[in-house]
């Protein structure tokens, strides 16, 4: 009753019929079709948040259902909604987003299959939900677990250490004086340069490269000002010198160069 009234698009009664199955006879042969059924038919009346958790029980409590690799590609494919800007609801009324709950989707695509054909695009997709909500830590995290899980899938491997150094990027610009993530991202492009020699993107790889270190000699530059200012000429000497170790043909090179040379002065000898 509950196929033949899905086949007909009777939704509210194949809805009401599946679940008799599952609740009468959740130990059946029937009772994986009829949970399919039961997502199904959530989403057919367009309540995918919903079932999203239906086919999760699917995947849950019948992993051997012969429409696993199904199950898992409609969830994708829900999740994917949600990272291109559909509302999940509170209380079924009241609309928000959420790349939280969006990530969680995703991850739980992942875990339910993680060797699967989908698994690789809904890791990465972590990554991107991560980034959209600009916790780039959590965003270069995912990327992570994509190019070290996935490093027998070249072309995802490649995007996904491409992508954790772009993370890691976007991470440095927001910190005035920690210089700390981009050094991750220079060593995460190097290695993506080294990886992947022959990849497109290696010419903007080497060019995010040079303005990472130039960013780098900036924030040395702001530091050993700080210290100058303050008067602890030690350190100021320390800082000036990392802007012409990292970058010595940067705009702040010349100017560190006579900064240095002035504050030896400052410094009594033997000192």
């Amino acid at each position: 009753m509950a196929q033949k009234a899905f086949d007909e698009k009777e939704f509210s009664l194949a809805l009401r019929a599946a679940r008799r199955v599952v609740t009468v006879w959740p130990l059946s042969d029937y009772a994986p079709q009829a949970q399919y059924l039961i997502a199904r038919c959530h989403e057919a009346k367009g309540r995918e948040e919903k079932a999203f958790k239906q086919y999760q029980k699917v995947l849950d409590k019948y992993p051997r259902s012969t429409n696993y690799e199904e199950v898992v590609g409609r969830e994708y494919e829900i999740a994917n909604h949600y990272l291109n800007g559909k509302w999940f609801k509170l209380w079924g009324i009241i609309p928000y987003r959420s790349m939280d709950r969006t990530a969680e989707m995703f991850e739980k695509v992942v875990r339910s299959g993680p060797y699967s054909d989908i698994a690789p695009q809904a890791q990465m997709r972590i990554g991107a939900a991560r980034e959209k909500q600009r916790n780039y830590p959590l965003a270069a995290k995912a990327y992570e677990v994509a190019a070290d899980r996935y490093n027998d899938r070249p072309a995802v491997a490649a995007d996904a250490l491409y992508r954790q150094g772009l993370a890691y990027q976007k991470q440095a610009q927001a910190a005035e004086y920690d210089q700390t993530t981009a050094g991750k991202a220079i060593a995460t492009f190097t290695d993506f340069l080294t990886l992947f020699p022959n990849d497109p993107r290696g010419s903007e790889a080497r060019e995010t490269i040079s303005d990472l270190k130039s960013e780098q000699a900036r924030g040395n530059f702001k530091v050993a000002q700080f210290y100058e200012k303050s008067k602890r000429y030690r350190g100021a000497l320390v800082y000036y010198n990392e802007v012409l170790i990292q970058q010595p043909n940067s705009p702040y090179a010349e100017t560190a160069r006579v900064r240095i040379d002035e504050l030896k002065k400052l410094i009594p000898a033997g000192q």
